[in-house]
């Protein structure tokens, strides 16, 4: 059945709160923690990385949560909308600076920072394993795929142009008071394009529930067998995990460049901006370049079109730090191949699902998804040990002027790194990923008759 564009487009405003939520945390939480609410940057990195080493078990168990759940709703709906709403609890808790003082105020934000992330996990799993339930084909599976990436950039978009002058205007000279103004704004968002998602969005879980169809359960021993032996599902893993890496890790650096070596925090937002709008262009441009170039291809060009931009943003940076034009363009080159990514990774996932049917012959879409939940929230904690490490280890001390070696290591933290990460990530697509061309045609073939039957 063909989907209509309104299906379309209710499917992807979700990702629209999903992703404000997501981007207040990615952008703004560490400097959050260390220059506001006045938290040590080694401990906020460690305390990023324990919660992702929980989450390594709580993100799969979430997978087979939704896999096993059986209502009239369908599986997925009903635990987006549950997530979503104990999910928008949660942020305005963690941006709200309570009235404790060292080792209780750890405390809070510790147990805030790990609810949020079992409660994005809830929301998040469903979301993902949802679309390959909607499109069945490869031409509706390129655009379908798309659309909640745009929505997705969009959202942050807006954070990296705005957020910071919201804080500044719902502060009033409060930063504490303005990020606690921005983070209800956005549960509210959240809550909002969720509701629209899960009352216009109807799946197949959804369909068979209503037609009375039961599927097949998903035990614990069939779910680890599904883990262990997709290896398409391996190279996925290793691919999405080095990309977000690389975004997660020169985004997060990136305030703290503008703000301490460039020395204009506002060039951040100059920066952001540039980089969400090459990101949407990507997004918009990687259907039509999938139909003229070959995944390889495209995949080349999403790996080292952010090396080059973050590398002539520190080159460049040591003379002219503050050349508007020049931070333009490392923008534009550094989320035009993340776009490109991020197109490719959404199609890679729906056809490790379909090829992991054929190979096992069950369909497991939120056990899969799981793993991008589980890998953007785990290369979130590891980009953040290393910032929080490698700001500790070249010296760093909010709120004062930077020696010039932790000038340095801001540079290689922001621009080195993650170019080596961006690299790797297209050695391990090229040496592992086979989902292309016929045998993928023969895949998708497959599913498509064990449906009609």
């Amino acid at each position: 059945m063909k989907l209509s564009n309104f299906t379309k487009l209710s499917f992807g405003i979700g990702a629209l709160g999903k992703d404000l939520c997501y981007a207040i945390i990615s952008y703004f939480l560490m400097i959050y923690f260390t220059d506001t609410v006045g938290l040590a940057p080694f401990f906020v990195g460690n305390l990023f990385l324990v919660a992702r080493v929980w989450d390594a078990f709580n993100d799969p168990m979430m997978g087979f949560v939704v896999d096993n759940t059986r209502t009239r709703w369908g599986k997925f709906r009903p635990w987006i909308l549950i997530g979503t709403v104990l999910n928008a609890v949660v942020l305005v808790f963690l941006f709200k600076r309570p009235q404790m003082e060292g080792a209780a105020l750890y405390a809070y934000y510790s147990v805030m920072y790990i609810l949020w992330g079992m409660t994005y996990t809830i929301m998040d799993i469903p979301y993902w394993s949802m679309l390959p339930s909607l499109s069945s084909t490869k031409e509706e599976r390129d655009s379908m795929s798309v659309i909640p990436r745009i929505f997705a950039s969009t959202a942050w978009l807006l954070m990296g142009a705005f957020a910071l002058k919201l804080v500044d205007r719902f502060g009033n000279g409060d930063t504490a008071k303005g990020y606690s103004s921005l983070a209800a704004l956005i549960a509210v968002i959240f809550v909002i394009t969720t509701i629209i998602t899960v009352v216009f969005v109807k799946d197949r879980s959804s369909r068979d529930a209503v037609s009375g169809k039961k599927a097949e359960r998903t035990t614990i021993k069939a779910a680890l067998h599904v883990i262990g032996a997709n290896d398409q599902l391996k190279v996925y893993i290793g691919v999405v995990l080095a990309y977000n890496l690389v975004v997660q890790l020169a985004g997060g650096v990136a305030i703290y460049y503008f703000k301490y070596v460039a020395g204009d925090e506002n060039l951040y937002s100059v920066f952001t901006t540039a980089a969400s709008f090459a990101e949407i262009g990507a997004l918009f441009a990687f259907p039509v370049l999938s139909r003229f170039l070959s995944k390889k291809q495209v995949f080349a060009i999403a790996s080292f079109s952010p090396a080059i931009g973050l590398v002539a943003l520190i080159v460049t940076g040591l003379s002219m730090p503050t050349n508007i034009p020049i931070i333009i363009v490392c923008g534009i080159l550094f989320k035009f191949g993340s776009g490109l990514t991020l197109g490719a990774t959404t199609v890679m996932l729906a056809d490790v699902i379909d090829y992991g049917e054929v190979k096992l012959g069950t369909r497991n879409e939120s056990i899969v998804a799981s793993f991008q939940t589980l890998l953007v929230k785990t290369a979130s904690a590891v980009a953040g040990w290393l910032i929080g490490v490698g700001l500790t280890i070249v010296g760093f001390v909010a709120n004062v002027e930077q020696t010039p070696s932790t000038l340095m290591g801001m540079r290689v933290l922001i621009g080195v790194i993650p170019s080596v990460i961006t690299v790797l990530a297209f050695v391990i697509y090229v040496k592992g990923y086979k989902l292309e061309g016929e045998y993928l045609e023969n895949i998708m073939k497959q599913v498509k008759e064990k449906k009609e039957n």
